[in-house]
C-alpha cells in the first residue's frame, strides 16, 4: 500500500470515527499480532486493546448508571455485559468498516480474519485505547458512547452473546418445548481436537464448532438463537 493510499484509508476511517487520532497510534491499533510476527516482531495492538477495554468499561458503566437511575445492580451488569460483548463490538467495527483497515498476517487473511468477531472486537477496543492516549479521557469516552449508544438502547440483541446457552433455554421455555439437547462429536488428534455440537430446540437445530465441548455448544446455541431472531 502506498503512502497516499494509506493516508486516504486513514482519512476515511477518521471520518467515520468522527475524531482524529494520532496516525501512529491508530496504525498500531489496527495491527494484529499475526502481522507483527510475520514482519520481524513489530509492535501490535494488544496493549492498546488492554487500555481500551478499561476506557470502554468505564464509559459504558457511567452511562448506564446515569441513563437507568432506577435499575438494580444486576440489571445494569447484564446490560453492560451485553453491549461490551465480542459480538456487540464486532458489530460496531463492521458499522465503521474497521475490518478493511486491519493489518493481518497471511494466515489470518486467508482464513477470513477481517470478518472474525474476536479480531474486530479487539481492534475496536484498541482504537478506544489509541483515542485515550491521543486525545485524552473525555474525547475517548465520547467516542465510545457515540459508537456504543445504539447498543445500549437495544441490549437484548446482544444478550445472547454473553450467555447463549441460557438464552436458548429461555427460547425453549417461550416456545413450550423440551429443553435444548446437545449432540457432540470430535475430530483430530488429542493435541489438536476440534469439537462439533448440534443443538436442538423443538423443530429447530444449529451447529457450532470449537476447541472444547463447551465452546462448540455455545457456538451452536448462539447460532440457533440468532436464526430464531433473524
Amino acid at each position: 500500500m502506498t503512502q497516499r493510499t494509506e493516508r486516504s484509508a486513514r482519512e476515511s476511517l477518521t471520518e467515520k470515527l468522527g475524531v482524529e487520532i494520532d496516525a501512529e497510534l491508530l496504525a498500531l491499533a489496527l495491527t494484529h499480532r499475526s502481522y507483527a510476527y510475520e514482519n520481524g516482531g513489530l509492535p501490535h495492538n494488544e496493549r492498546l486493546e488492554f487500555l481500551g477495554d478499561s476506557v470502554l468499561g468505564l464509559a459504558v458503566t457511567a452511562e448506564l448508571y446515569t441513563r437507568f437511575p432506577d435499575a438494580p445492580e444486576g440489571d445494569l451488569a447484564k446490560r453492560r455485559a451485553a453491549v461490551v460483548s465480542t459480538v456487540a463490538l464486532a458489530d460496531v467495527a463492521r458499522g465503521i468498516g474497521l475490518g478493511a483497515h486491519l493489518k493481518l498476517g497471511r494466515g489470518e487473511e486467508q482464513t477470513g480474519g477481517r470478518k472474525k468477531d474476536s479480531i474486530l472486537a479487539d481492534a475496536t477496543e484498541a482504537v478506544f485505547g489509541a483515542a485515550f492516549l491521543s486525545l485524552g479521557r473525555v474525547a475517548a469516552e465520547a467516542l465510545v458512547l457515540r459508537l456504543i449508544t445504539p447498543l445500549i438502547e437495544d441490549p437484548a440483541r446482544y444478550g445472547a452473546a454473553v450467555d447463549p446457552k441460557t438464552s436458548v433455554q429461555e427460547l425453549a421455555s417461550r416456545l413450550g418445548v423440551d429443553p435444548p439437547s446437545y449432540a457432540i462429536t470430535s475430530t483430530g488428534p488429542d493435541h489438536d481436537r476440534r469439537f462439533t455440537a448440534i443443538v436442538t430446540v423443538g423443530d429447530r437445530s444449529a451447529t457450532g464448532t470449537g476447541t472444547s465441548k463447551k465452546q462448540a455448544e455455545m457456538a451452536a446455541a448462539l447460532t440457533l438463537w440468532r436464526d430464531a431472531h433473524a
